[in-house]
Formats: structure tokens, sequence, C-alpha cells
């Protein structure tokens, strides 16, 4: 039965969706594979949720809370939390990629071998989600 699974595709709650959308598309290259519809809400007009691609990664986005409850500011407990979430994800060309985000102007480590034996990087989303770029 389960052979067969075709894909994984993770789901992110995030604080602020035009923020997130802003960093995975515009910083990293996500392209939106489908949303649902646009709301105007008190914190203003977006999806509540995204589908996202780049190559054979797919990640969703949803907003953590419902139009107009969200708090002016973080939750520092819920960032906190985030922290324990990683997802790795395969690079076949890791310096190129490396290159590619420190000219959008995010400030990551350079890759480095890891202590599992793989050459790495990482960076954390206005989430404080961690993605970890790994030679594939």
């Amino acid at each position: 039965m389960l052979n067969k699974l075709v894909g994984l595709t993770p789901l992110f709650q995030v604080f602020d969706m035009p923020t997130a959308l802003a960093f995975y598309r515009d910083k990293l290259g996500f392209d939106v594979v489908s949303a649902s519809p646009v709301v105007e809400t008190p914190e203003g007009r977006f999806s509540h949720w995204m589908w996202l691609r780049s190559g054979n990664v797919d990640l969703m986005l949803n907003t953590a809370y419902d139009s107009g409850e969200r708090p002016s500011e973080r939750d520092a407990s819920r960032i906190a939390a985030h922290s324990d979430t990683c997802l790795f994800i395969g690079c076949s060309d890791l310096d190129s990629a490396y290159a590619a985000l420190i000219q959008t102007g995010l400030t990551i480590e350079p890759p480095a071998m890891s202590g599992y034996g793989m050459r790495r990087f990482s960076l954390h989303d206005p989430d404080n989600f961690e993605l970890v770029f790994q030679e594939a």
C-alpha cells in the first residue's frame, strides 16, 4: 500500500502571509501553484493559504490566525517553537544556490561540511522555520 505514495508537501503556519510569500517567492524563487481566494482583512488583502513549488520541492503556507484575529506582534513562544521544524532541501548545485540567495540580500553562512558528512548551508524564514540546503 505505501508504495503508492507519490509525494509529501509540508505546511507552515505563518504569521503574515504577504511577508512569507515575499520571502519564498522573491528571495527563494518559489512559484505559486494554487491559492485560496484573496480576501480583505483588517491585516490587508491576501490569500489565507498558498501552495508553492520550486523544481521538485513543494511547500504550503497557511495563515496561523483567522481574519481579524492576528495579534499585532508575533508570539515569541510560537516563533521559538518553530525552530524545532527543519526542512532539508536537496540541491544539485549548492554553490550556485548559495550565490543566488546572497544576491537577494539574505545573510547566510557559506556552505560547510556537516557533522554527518553532507555539505550544506541553512537559513530561517520570517517565521523562524529552518531551511537547510544540502548537496543532493
